[in-house]
């Protein structure tokens, strides 16, 4: 599995509320633990949040999860660059209801199934960080079985999520894989629950992937996987930021995606090596036709897998060079926008923001 060691996010004055708005010193706490040390402090940090009611949550989706077009964001039915199946409006009529196949209508998904944390109890039963709004027959079609990777489905959704045994190492019961582009985003989900609830979950099931609140050694490992493969995206930043609103408490796996590393790494060490924004040098930034990448702790870029991703996580296809520390980038054609750079290799991980 790679360690996920350190992420620099560049932000830039002019953009203004489109970058996570952590508040001034919130995981001030955390600085410099590792390991159950820093779980226990993020879930100092966490806890006790503002619980709504489950009948509010139709409402603040249209703050949480509202897509740029004025649609749901139902990440079991969205195809991030392209058309969706379907789709639907944040109004009564679509909401379910009754349904029989898919684009009937949407509903409330526990991410994390109410049924692993004894059914309608609160806070978990309307806590937005794992609730999304997503199609009722999909939803169904999950039903509470675990997330996992799925090899040879014996069903697909019109998106292509997929039911079926699952083909991940340690686990091979009936599993749901959303698509690669929001795996992360559930990830980050089971992260904070993990994290949120650590010592409140005496009552909580243990099933195939998960022991209570904490997750099994084969989920963890295909999780932080999930978490390296699949970046933080724009639309997780603006929903942690529209949750924190409502909630009064942030995902720490959105704001700071390294800390799963910090806690379930046995090797993590406050000590490895980090990159700060001083290091990096970004230019011309608004892109326009190209830009230039150096970072000054790297040597050999070449040594890095290179992606680029827009803000639904989505990968874009582009040419780039590079000359020891330094990466030329074709943005030319490229859609006005924010944009992702990812640097991955087996020990690191790199995320930086660029705009056109």
């Amino acid at each position: 599995m790679k360690k996920f060691l350190a992420i620099v996010i560049l932000t830039f004055l002019f953009l203004g509320n489109l970058y996570s708005q952590i508040p001034a010193g919130y995981y001030d706490s955390a600085d410099g633990l590792t390991g159950q040390e820093l779980q226990e402090a993020l879930h100092q940090i966490i806890k006790n949040h503002n619980s709504v009611s489950y009948n509010s949550l139709h409402t603040y989706f249209e703050q949480t999860d509202k897509k740029p077009n004025g649609k749901v964001w139902d990440m079991y039915s969205d195809v991030p660059g392209g058309t969706p199946p379907y789709s639907y409006n944040f109004v009564s009529s679509d909401q379910c209801g009754n349904y029989s196949h898919e684009g009937d209508c949407y509903n409330r998904e526990h991410s994390w199934p109410k049924s692993w944390f004894g059914g309608k109890v609160y806070p978990m039963y309307s806590d937005l960080f794992h609730i999304y709004p997503t199609d009722g027959y999909v939803n169904s079609k999950r039903s509470n079985y675990p997330y996992g990777e799925v090899s040879n489905p014996t069903w697909t959704s019109q998106n292509g999520s997929k039911l079926g045994n699952c083909s991940y190492p340690g686990y091979s019961g009936i599993v749901f894989e959303p698509i690669d582009e929001y795996k992360g985003d559930f990830a980050r989900s089971y992260f904070y629950m993990s994290v949120r609830y650590y010592s409140e979950d005496g009552s909580w099931q243990s099933n195939g992937m998960v022991s209570r609140s904490q997750l099994k050694p084969w989920a963890l490992n295909m999780l932080r996987n999930w978490n390296d493969n699949d970046p933080v995206s724009q639309k997780e930043i603006d929903r942690n930021n529209a949750v924190y609103q409502i909630q009064e408490n942030r995902n720490p796996f959105i704001d700071h995606p390294e800390y799963a590393f910090r806690i379930w790494d046995s090797s993590a060490s406050v000590n490895d090596f980090y990159i700060s924004a001083s290091d990096i040098n970004v230019y011309p930034n608004p892109v326009i036709d190209y830009c230039f990448i150096s970072i000054n702790k790297i040597q050999r870029i070449s040594d890095f897998e290179i992606f680029i991703t827009d803000i639904t996580g989505r990968k874009i296809e582009t040419n780039y060079q590079i000359t020891g520390n330094l990466i030329k980038l074709n943005t030319k054609y490229f859609n006005r926008g924010i944009y992702f750079v990812n640097l991955v290799n087996d020990n690191f991980y790199l995320n930086l923001k660029i705009v056109k």
